[in-house]
């Protein structure tokens, strides 16, 4: 069956001053980048409609989301714990040089495996000339800020829909600092990764700038990926020979 390709475009928007995101000390410097979120916003043009700030907001579709769902899903995973165990997976195939390609589809939630999707989200991945490649696609470097810009989106999308903001507009820049000397092995003294990461949002929509602000800071303290790359998660490899 035909897979589905991923794509996205990006355009450059202004930055701010840094909100660095504290990072625990328990952590290893080394295996940490550091992360910045800069969060200009705007409240949207038009006639704002007055809400209560301290109830959330149900029955209703607010920037796509469906919050009657989200609150009984809410109330599902509350009732019953085990219903919060997910397990996402992906399976990468080597091609030729730099370009392999990843295919996503199926995953576990719930108490059972979820097989929902009609098809494979298709991705593939490369390095630019400079790095011996190709451009078959973005490297695995790009796909981690990516990975970043999506989680922290989505979390503001439904932190915003719960509490009864609707978003007008949502981008974000996100440019992440780096020395190849590491991951050439050419030196011990540069990190293999990230040294630094800067993300910068700008934010719309029919509260005020406080209360989007907030939106924002709730969303940064929730998403996983955020989580993932500031805290670091241990990770296991296996090999097969033939």
């Amino acid at each position: 069956m035909a897979g589905r390709e991923v794509r996205g475009n990006s355009a450059p928007l202004p930055t701010r001053a840094p909100v660095t995101a504290s990072l625990p000390a328990s952590q290893p410097a080394a295996n940490r980048a550091r992360v910045s979120c800069s969060r200009p916003i705007r409240r949207g043009a038009g006639r704002r409609r007055r809400r209560r700030s301290n109830e959330h907001d149900r029955g209703d579709v607010r920037n796509g989301v469906d919050t009657e769902q989200l609150f009984g899903t809410l109330d599902a995973v509350k009732a019953d714990p085990s219903l919060a165990r997910f397990q996402f997976r992906a399976r990468n195939r080597w091609i030729d040089g730099a370009h392999n390609q990843t295919r996503i589809r199926d995953f576990y939630a719930a108490n059972q495996e979820d097989t929902s999707r009609a098809e494979d989200f298709v991705i593939d991945a490369g390095e630019p000339a400079i790095l011996l490649g190709t451009d078959t696609g973005p490297n695995p470097a790009e796909y981690l800020l990516h990975a970043l810009a999506a989680c922290l989106t989505t979390a503001i999308v439904y932190v915003a829909a719960a509490r009864g903001v609707h978003l007008t507009e949502v981008e974000s820049t996100l440019e992440g600092d780096m020395d190849v000397q590491g991951t050439l092995g050419l030196s011990d003294e540069y990190r293999n990764g990230f040294e630094q990461i800067r993300v910068s949002f700008r934010v719309e929509g029919d509260a005020p700038e406080e209360k989007l602000r907030e939106v924002v800071a709730r969303a940064q303290r929730r998403s996983a990926v955020f989580d993932m790359v500031t805290n670091g998660v241990p990770v296991a490899v296996d090999v097969a020979t033939a």
